[in-house]
C-alpha cells in the first residue's frame, strides 16, 4: 500500500506545474460552462412550458400568437447555448477518416490544428459581431437608434419583433455571447491539446464518452 501511494506520489510530483495565465484561461471557461449549464436548462424548461401553453390556448380556442415567436427565439438560444457547450466538452462532430490512419504524432498535430481552426472562427466572428452590432457607432449618437439607422443603414436598433414587440438587438445578443463563450472554450481546449494542462472530465453533464465523437 505504501508502494503503490509513492508511485502515484511520485507520479503528480512528475507532471509539469500549469502556468497561471493557462489555469486562468481554464477557469474562465469552467465558470462560463458553469453558466451555461444553467442557463441550458432553463431555456429547456421555457420552451417546454411554451408549446404545453401554445398547445393548451389552442385547445381551448384561444390562441396566443406571440407564444409561437417566443418558441422560435427559445430555440434560437438553446441551440447556441448548447453548441458553445458542446465545443468545451468536445461533442462537436469530427471527420476522422484521415486522422485515423495517421501516426500519434501527426493525429495529435492535426488535432491541434482542428481545434485552433475553431479558436480563429470564433475570433473572426467576434470582429464580425463587432462591426455588425457597431457599439461605437451607436454610443457616438447617444443611443439615438433612428439618427444612428438614418446616417449608417444599420436598422439593428429600430427593429422589433412581429408578436412580442422586442428590440430585436436584444435577441439577437446571443451571437456575440456565443462567439466570446466559443473562442473562450476552444482557447482553453487548445491550451490543452498542446499539453500545457491535463484534459478536464464534466461527469455533471452526463454525456458518454466525447471520443467517440470527436
Amino acid at each position: 500500500m505504501s508502494d503503490l501511494s509513492s508511485i502515484t506520489a511520485d507520479a503528480a510530483s512528475a507532471s509539469p506545474p500549469v502556468a497561471r495565465p493557462v489555469r486562468w484561461v481554464l477557469r474562465a471557461s469552467d465558470a462560463v460552462l458553469a453558466v451555461e449549464r444553467l442557463a441550458l436548462g432553463g431555456l429547456m424548461t421555457l420552451l417546454v412550458l411554451l408549446i404545453l401553453l401554445n398547445v393548451v390556448t389552442r385547445y381551448a380556442g384561444l390562441p396566443l400568437y406571440w407564444v409561437d415567436e417566443a418558441s422560435v427565439y427559445s430555440v434560437v438560444w438553446l441551440t447556441f447555448v448548447g453548441a458553445s457547450i458542446m465545443t468545451r466538452l468536445r461533442l462537436d462532430f469530427a471527420v476522422g477518416l484521415l486522422t485515423e490512419q495517421l501516426p500519434a504524432k501527426l493525429a495529435k498535430a492535426a488535432k491541434v490544428i482542428a481545434t485552433g481552426g475553431v479558436l480563429v472562427f470564433g475570433l473572426a466572428m467576434i470582429a464580425m459581431c463587432w462591426l455588425w452590432m457597431d457599439p461605437v457607432g451607436i454610443t457616438s449618437f447617444n443611443f439615438d437608434a433612428k439618427e444612428y439607422a438614418a446616417q449608417s443603414f444599420n436598422f439593428l436598433y429600430t427593429e422589433r419583433t412581429q408578436t412580442l414587440e422586442w428590440p430585436m438587438w436584444v435577441l439577437q445578443l446571443i451571437m456575440p455571447l456565443f462567439a466570446c463563450t466559443l473562442s473562450l472554450h476552444a482557447l482553453a481546449n487548445l491550451l490543452e491539446d498542446l499539453d500545457l494542462a491535463p484534459r478536464r472530465a464534466y461527469p455533471e453533464f452526463h454525456v458518454g464518452n466525447a471520443e467517440s465523437v470527436n
